[in-house]
Parts: C-alpha cells; sequence; structure tokens
C-alpha cells in the first residue's frame, strides 16, 4: 500500500476507472452475445435489428478508448458477415 498521498489518490483513481472499463466492456460482450444467440436462432429479423444496436455499443467503447479502433472493426466486420451468411442460406 503506498504512503505518499498522491500515490494513494491514484490507487483509488486507478480503481474507479478499472470499474468503468471493466463495465463497458460487459456491455459489449453482452450486446454481441445477443446478437450471437439472434443468429443460432435463426431470427433474421431480431439479428437485423440487434446489428445497429451492438455496433452502436462497440462504437461507444472505441470512443472511451476502451477498444482500439482496428479491434472494434474486427469485431463489427465479423457482426455483418455473420449475419450475411445467415441471410444467404435462407
Amino acid at each position: 500500500m503506498p504512503n505518499i498521498k498522491s500515490a494513494k489518490k491514484r490507487v483509488v483513481v486507478n480503481e474507479k476507472k478499472n470499474l468503468e472499463n471493466r463495465m463497458v466492456k460487459s456491455t459489449v460482450k453482452t450486446a454481441i452475445r445477443k446478437y450471437n444467440d439472434a443468429l443460432a436462432s435463426g431470427d433474421v429479423a431480431a439479428a437485423e435489428k440487434l446489428l445497429p444496436e451492438t455496433v452502436s455499443v462497440i462504437d461507444s467503447a472505441v470512443s472511451k478508448g476502451i477498444l482500439h479502433k482496428n479491434n472494434a472493426a474486427n469485431k463489427k466486420s465479423a457482426l455483418a458477415k455473420n449475419l450475411n451468411a445467415l441471410k444467404a442460406k435462407a
């Protein structure tokens, strides 16, 4: 445990930031999971409705600096690719 006042403050601030970042990451994972569940059930309409919402959550995480923009682009690309594959099957 730090002894210096500024170091103590950094510990508190870092814990708070870590909590906020984990909450946003969890939100992203939950949105992706809901979208993937819609795809797995074969519900194209629900998946099309969830895609913009999921992309929005991912973009929000990028704007907060929690995800790298290339990582987000990779995630969004995979989401769209899976939806297109489901549409092509049907």
